[in-house]
């Protein structure tokens, strides 16, 4: 099954992504956010703790400051560091969300199924429904890998879920059912696995 990205990352969030990375790929770094997490400490006592010197702490901490995962505040003559770890969990999440790590994907680099869906479903609602019936079927097959195979509907509920991809739910219902990919007895719908869009 065809994945679908948004529209290509941006070169700041690209340069963000970076950035995350290569935080995260220096052991130092990583074990001064293992001990931020366990609680506030000052420069010199994370260049204890690692077995640093402070310049080299001090370096650290502004590339996580950057990234916004250290929060910092003055005590004294002293500054102490905080790990803040809701940035880093919303950091977590927006990085790693498939649609962004699809988006890291150059269109040139696509193939055409992939780069049609691009353009006909953004941020998973389908904005187009293409008229064409061999473009209709890659759209209708990528909307039939969205359904739970476990799951039973009455139409009401199946044109709802329909809804939240297009407003069009009735056209898209139709399509599937005559496509194959779902199933329907007494106004109960599901999917048909002899159709899996995935298989």
């Amino acid at each position: 099954m065809a994945t679908v990205a948004r529209e290509a990352m941006s070169d700041e969030q690209f340069t963000r992504l970076l950035q995350f990375f290569q935080v995260f790929s220096n052991e130092s770094r990583l074990r001064l956010i293992g001990h931020l997490a366990n609680g506030e400490r000052s420069v010199g006592e994370l260049a204890k703790l690692l077995d640093l010197k402070e310049p080299t702490v001090s370096h650290h901490l502004a590339e996580l400051k950057e990234l916004g995962l250290v929060d910092v505040r003055a005590e004294g003559n002293m500054r102490i560091y905080q790990l803040n770890a809701k940035a880093l969990e919303s950091i977590s999440k927006d990085i790693f969300a498939r649609p962004n790590l699809a988006a890291l994907v150059p269109k040139s680099e696509l193939n055409e199924e992939e780069r049609l869906l691009r353009a006909w479903v953004k941020n998973g609602r389908i904005v187009h429904i293409p008229a064409q019936e061999k473009k209709k079927q890659i759209v209708i097959r990528w909307l039939a890998g969205q359904i739970d195979p476990a799951r039973r509907w009455t139409e009401r509920e199946f044109s709802e879920w329909l809804g939240d991809f297009n407003e069009d739910y009735a056209t898209l219902r139709r399509y599937l059912v005559d496509a194959g990919y779902m199933a329907r007895e007494n106004g109960i719908y599901w999917r048909t696995p002899e159709n899996d869009p995935a298989s």
